[in-house]
């Protein structure tokens, strides 16, 4: 899911609707522009692969950290989405564990969880996909949620951030069942890379921040290396560092089904 792509992180492109999947409920073009555009610095990668460490920290400060790996398959098409799959290394309570994702649009996403303790692949339905993800305050949505066209877009205004200025934009989930009633990012002008999102829960009340950062150009696709999601409701906060990518390693749509996952090493 680098969310941006792979982890969330995990990472996705430009996805042009059939009619099946009509692009833009929203007449608000200005802001669905400025969102693909952002997305289509990303259009081209075939597959990556990434090592990282999840840091998962309470609200007393304490931390534990976590050692595990995301494969990811660009989409075939612009009527689906990314593949990816992510695995624990590290500790050993979850290593072997493992989460399979074939993001859809409208549809419901596909996602398999792997638990090496029980050796069995569970389903995660489209109704519990706001959950949290082994622990962390990354949901299982939040590791497919990044397609283009799962949002309708309200462009809010351009404000300074950091050192860039960036585009504001509202996203309201167009898919069922999404544990968000809206998210608020943050784009920059200059690379137009995701800074900061916002995730409003249920009721509509701020319930968490990412912050994306440690931005890297690999010849034309961007990578974030450092994203911290922090609960404003709870305090607590999980930072996902990664390492280097690597890029068209040749993986193919038979890494990612649903019966490899009990045979992974």
């Amino acid at each position: 899911m680098n969310l941006k792509k792979e982890t969330f992180a995990l990472l996705a492109g430009v996805l042009l609707m059939s009619v099946a999947h009509a692009p833009q409920a929203s007449d608000d073009t200005q802001g669905f522009d400025i969102a693909a555009r952002s997305d289509r610095t990303d259009v081209g990668f075939g597959d990556s692969v990434v090592e990282l460490q999840m840091v998962l920290r309470n609200a007393a400060g304490q931390e534990s950290t976590r050692a595990l790996r995301i494969v990811t398959l660009e989409k075939p098409d612009e009527t689906v989405g990314d593949k990816s799959l992510v695995v624990f290394d590290t500790p050993r309570d979850i290593e072997g564990t493992a989460l399979l994702s074939h993001a859809k649009i409208l549809d419901p996403d596909d996602q398999w969880l792997y638990l090496p303790a029980l050796k069995r692949v569970k389903r995660i339905s489209s109704s519990n996909k706001s959950g949290p993800f082994v622990g962390s305050e990354f949901a299982f949505e939040d590791f497919t949620a990044i397609e283009l066209n799962k949002f309708d877009y309200t462009y809010i205004g351009e404000v300074p951030c950091g050192d860039l200025t960036c585009d504001v934009l509202e996203r309201t989930p167009r898919y069922e069942n999404s544990g968000y009633t809206k998210q608020v990012s943050w784009v920059d002008q200059t690379d137009f890379q995701i800074r900061k999102v916002e995730f409003y829960d249920r009721r509509g009340d701020l319930l968490k921040v990412l912050d994306m950062g440690d931005y890297r150009n690999y010849e034309g696709i961007w990578r974030a290396h450092k994203l911290s999601m922090s609960n404003v409701q709870t305090n607590k906060q999980t930072d996902l560092l990664y390492s280097e990518y690597t890029f068209d390693t040749g993986l193919a749509e038979n890494d990612f089904v649903k019966g490899r996952l009990s045979r992974l090493r």
